[in-house]
């Protein structure tokens, strides 16, 4: 696999709305403090600056007396405003069979509107219908991709973070075709975070732990190795179509163990907690309360 050649590894976050790079002890650098202005603070007009963003964090992450200290109420969606948002549909083959679809053999994508993303900590309005969960990994773009192969994929691929696909399963099964994206866009259904971290962080990005648990029980677990489609095939073939923009994100797909897939199926509850993971990255966690 092409690995970036760019430097020393990062971790990324937003705090308050401000894009930072975190130091080796978990504090913040506000990178837009930390080089006058050269870096945007807001993290979408940040991802259009990657290249300046990875040089002017590799000469501040180590300086003590820029970092400041945060909380969990502090951090936001790392990548908020995305002008593109892709998701890819039945990209674990045991999730595909647990469901009882045939494992795709070519990409299945869809849409969340971009309404429904909120903050790695927020707490989640629930409607009424049977509501699930998909944690997913989600890539972020970092430099414009169009026709990339799967050899330069990584390159274009600003960081990774932990993602949770919540999906209303009866309008989204609605009507043929079926109603996918609607179903899965209701305000708070789009949580990411806590952090982005760049692909160079991991000793494999490509084969990650992922999984959540609903008031404690672990419903899924896996690892990124099981995609039907990895990563740079993500890439290769979205971007062979259209181009990826910096700060598009991309949802690669849930293993198995959603709640339509046990018997019987189970859905989320008003004053449930779930929380979402993978290693090397963190975890995000909603507490969901009933709309009115």
């Amino acid at each position: 696999m092409e690995r970036s050649k760019r430097g020393v590894k990062m971790r990324f976050a937003n705090v308050n709305d401000r894009f930072c790079v975190l130091a080796a002890d978990g504090r913040a650098i506000d990178l837009a403090r930390a080089s006058g202005g050269r870096i945007p603070a807001e993290p979408l007009a940040a991802y259009q600056q990657w290249d300046d963003v990875r040089d002017v964090a590799g000469t501040v992450l180590f300086r003590a007396d820029m970092s400041m200290t945060f909380g969990e109420s502090d951090l936001r969606n790392p990548a908020p405003g995305a002008r593109q948002v892709f998701a890819v549909g039945l990209n674990y083959r045991d999730h595909s069979e647990e469901v009882g679809l045939p494992v795709p053999t070519e990409l299945s994508v869809f849409t969340k509107f971009p309404t429904c993303f909120t903050d790695p900590y927020a707490d989640v309005a629930l409607p009424a219908g049977h509501v699930d969960w998909e944690v997913e990994l989600v890539i972020v773009i970092g430099r414009r991709a169009h026709r990339i192969g799967t050899e330069r994929a990584w390159d274009h691929v600003a960081g990774l973070t932990v993602g949770q696909d919540i999906s209303e399963r009866i309008i989204q099964m609605t009507g043929a075709p079926p109603q996918f994206s609607l179903g899965k866009s209701y305000p708070g259904f789009g949580p990411m975070g806590p952090v982005l971290v760049t692909p160079d962080e991991f000793a494999d990005p490509g084969d990650l732990e992922i999984g959540c648990a609903v008031n404690g029980e672990t419903a899924q677990c896996s690892r990124t190795s099981q995609l039907v489609f990895p990563v740079p095939e993500i890439i290769a073939r979205l971007s062979a179509v259209t181009p990826l923009l910096p700060g598009d994100v991309i949802f690669t797909g849930t293993p198995p163990g959603t709640g339509i897939g046990q018997t019987p199926p189970r859905y989320l509850a008003p004053g449930d907690t779930l929380t979402s993971y993978i290693t090397g990255i963190g975890e995000i966690r909603q507490k969901f309360y009933a709309a009115e």
